[in-house]
């Protein structure tokens, strides 16, 4: 089974409380399945680059896992468009996307594919400092393009509409690799010393050193600190020895490594 129908189907069974909050490009659906009782804490969200598509079998484990106070909404599969063509190629995407993607990928090969359907990167199409990142690139490309405008992309706009209604206390992006968070992106002084404490908490529960993620603007995170104002992580997964794309068989020693991590943010709130 696919990556692609193995969250969809961990989602038809989940028995909480779950909920489709947008969809893709291509009409695939948004899921979010909320894990814990109680005031909403965090928001956990994984696979928003393609070939990062292995963070979303960590979100099931995530999920399985839980958490030991509140309650999380795990948003396992936020970019399916582009892990249905890292993972299985352009066979699965509209006739009408199909060329222009092969196009633009320059080979039937994308497994090494970052983007969505557009090929809009959703990781630099958050208003934060929007298209000043060192390596952002302003066409569609299998990476790095910003997009024609802030949240252009209907992933990222669904992504940051549905963070602003549940109002969360956190979030936490799950990506790969390199075994690292990040956490800093221009805080003033008290949110930022505020923001490294919680990021100690990661490292402590990961193993993980905290690092500056150099010349990035426009995330996920980025948005959440400058605009929401609070505090939020990256979290690279995998060592940095592997190669992209990580597979199943990295998936025990990320697990190993990360399984308690959303539960251990929540003890601090």
């Amino acid at each position: 089974m696919e990556v692609f129908e193995e969250v969809a189907a961990f989602y038809d069974r989940f028995r909480g409380e779950k909920l489709i909050y947008g969809r893709s490009e291509e009409g695939n659906p948004l899921y979010a399945m909320r894990v814990g009782k109680g005031e909403t804490l965090g928001i956990s969200q994984y696979a928003i680059h393609a070939r990062e598509w292995i963070t979303a079998l960590l979100a099931l484990e995530h999920v399985r896992f839980g958490v030991r106070k509140g309650s999380v909404w795990v948003l396992p599969l936020t970019n399916p468009d582009g892990v249905l063509l890292a993972t299985e190629g352009a066979g699965r995407i509209s006739e009408g996307r199909r060329a222009r993607l092969l196009s633009l990928n320059e080979s039937g090969d994308f497994s090494l594919w970052k983007a969505n359907a557009e090929g809009v990167d959703l990781n630099v199409n958050f208003p934060a400092r929007w298209g000043t990142g060192a390596k952002n690139v302003f066409s569609p490309s299998a990476e790095n393009f910003v997009g024609n405008a802030p949240l252009c992309a209907k992933e990222s706009r669904a992504l940051a509409e549905f963070t602003k209604k549940v109002c969360p206390r956190f979030t936490v992006s799950w990506h790969t690799k390199g075994e690292e968070i990040y956490w800093r992106f221009h805080q003033p002084l008290l949110r930022r010393m505020r923001d490294k404490k919680l990021a100690k908490v990661l490292s402590e529960e990961t193993g993980y050193p905290l690092k500056d993620a150099k010349g990035s603007a426009g995330g996920y995170k980025d948005w959440c600190v400058e605009t929401l104002k609070i505090p939020a992580f990256t979290v690279e997964v995998g060592r940095d020895g592997l190669s992209h794309p990580l597979g199943r068989e990295d998936l025990p020693e990320i697990i190993q490594k990360n399984i308690g991590a959303v539960a251990r943010l929540t003890e601090v709130f």
